[in-house]
């Protein structure tokens, strides 16, 4: 619970087994005791203390740590709001920290990043994001802008008093400077987007080629179904799984030839749709068998984007040969596998890594964006400071320079929550679970 009566609803239903009046309680302190209602104990309890402002939402706060179960909680949580309490919407706690002050927008949105990474890279970016490195560079950029800024404001409201002139250098050579930093942090987003939603990786080839061996080969497990009858995956089966600490989002899709059935013709419609919108496209084929007019048509799939193709079955007698010009016409990376016996697996872990540079991407020495908005005020930003380079050499007012040069501290601003609506922030936090 958090507010300025929780402790007097903690009071109505907790009974310590050292009693002490709440003032004598220190915040940072638990204490052990009972859930009671009408004197009958409910729970055995340990309560914590968090008094205002050294809490997470800067209020009273208080967190009953009870034995669990569905039956138990339900009762504490019932006894709490029949006392007072009212339910906290999504993200709530969150949103408190954000409006008390004690978090900026940008850390309060690293909170559900954090809750819902899905690799120990999104995490470790979600937690430097919510320690305020983010927050702290977008301030180091809007002091770079201010420090010309103020001397503009004084030129303009003040033009009786002598100041010293702002020179269409010095707002050049700040500007200059600003973008630089912007279009680094522009550029993050690249790794960033990885990072978060991961690689979409469609894997595609013919029916039997050894898809669904190869899906289960990468997640460990026997997730999709494996037969010698061709046409056994006739929908997308999509898992997660990491890769040197990146999210890859697997897509086994149905077999391509030509359709036997209706059923079959949609899962080979959604499979080509898949490959175009993929990340990363794996087409896989069985070398045990020469390649056929299919195997072509599919390879077409992966031309221009980032691919790789898999020669499967090794483990019997091969019959394409890797440096068949039609292969390296659609892609260099070509690697020899058997998905059954789990040959290979490694190098191909190791194409991946080399595709998408992953041993490049250094959290502990650069700042990423993780967060589309964020990189759309970005971008955003550096189309007003070119606007602003734009007025000064075309030796326009200063007035209509500052115009732009404000726009670009109102881009930033909205980042950080300072300049940003009740809409924009409602639509953050429903994001959030319940409560947190």
């Amino acid at each position: 619970m958090s507010g300025e009566n929780c402790f007097e609803i903690l009071q109505k239903i907790f009974i310590p087994k050292r009693k002490q009046e709440i003032e004598e309680i220190k915040g940072y302190t638990i204490k052990y005791g009972n859930i009671v209602e009408n004197e009958e104990i409910i729970d055995e309890v340990l309560v914590s203390y968090f008094k205002a402002p050294k809490s997470y939402t800067t209020e009273n706060m208080c967190e009953i740590n009870s034995h669990g179960g569905n039956i138990l909680v339900r009762k504490i949580l019932e006894l709490c709001l029949r006392n007072g309490a009212e339910l906290a919407e999504p993200g709530e706690f969150t949103k408190r920290a954000f409006l008390n002050g004690r978090i900026d927008l940008l850390q309060a949105e690293s909170v559900i990043d954090v809750i819902h990474a899905k690799s120990e890279r999104e995490a470790k970016t979600g937690i430097k994001q919510l320690e305020g490195f983010l927050s702290k560079e977008i301030a180091k950029i809007k002091r770079e802008i201010m420090q010309e800024m103020i001397q503009i404001e004084v030129a303009i409201d003040y033009p009786e008093y002598e100041v010293e002139e702002v020179t269409s250098q010095q707002l050049i050579k700040m500007l200059n400077c600003v973008e630089n930093m912007l279009v680094r942090l522009e550029k993050s987003f690249d790794n960033g987007k990885i990072i978060k939603e991961g690689i979409k990786t469609a894997i595609i080839g013919r029916p039997n080629a050894g898809k669904s061996s190869l899906l289960n080969a990468i997640l460990k497990e026997d997730r999709a179904i494996v037969t010698e009858y061709e046409g056994t995956t006739r929908d997308t089966i999509e898992e997660f799984v990491t890769i040197n600490g990146i999210p890859l989002k697997l897509v086994d899709t149905a077999g391509i030839r030509k359709a036997k059935d209706e059923v079959e013709k949609i899962g080979i419609a959604k499979s080509k749709e898949i490959a175009n919108s993929a990340d990363l496209v794996i087409t896989i084929l069985d070398s045990s068998k020469e390649l056929e007019q299919e195997d072509l048509e599919i390879l077409k799939l992966a031309k221009n984007k980032k691919s790789i193709i898999i020669l499967n079955k090794i483990d019997l007698n091969t019959k394409i040969d890797e440096k068949d010009i039609r292969l390296k016409e659609i892609s260099e990376n070509i690697i020899k596998i058997s998905a059954r016996n789990k040959m290979g697996m490694e190098q191909l872990y190791d194409e991946i890594t080399k595709l998408f540079h992953l041993n490049e991407i250094n959290l502990d020495n650069e700042i990423v964006i993780t967060n589309i908005r964020h990189k759309n005020l970005i971008t955003k930003a550096i189309q007003n400071v070119k606007k602003a380079k734009e007025t000064i050499n075309k030796e326009m007012p200063l007035d209509i320079v500052a115009i732009f040069i404000k726009d670009i501290l109102e881009d930033l601003g909205k980042i950080t929550g300072e300049f940003v609506t009740d809409d924009i922030i409602d639509e953050i936090f429903a994001k959030f679970c319940l409560g947190k």
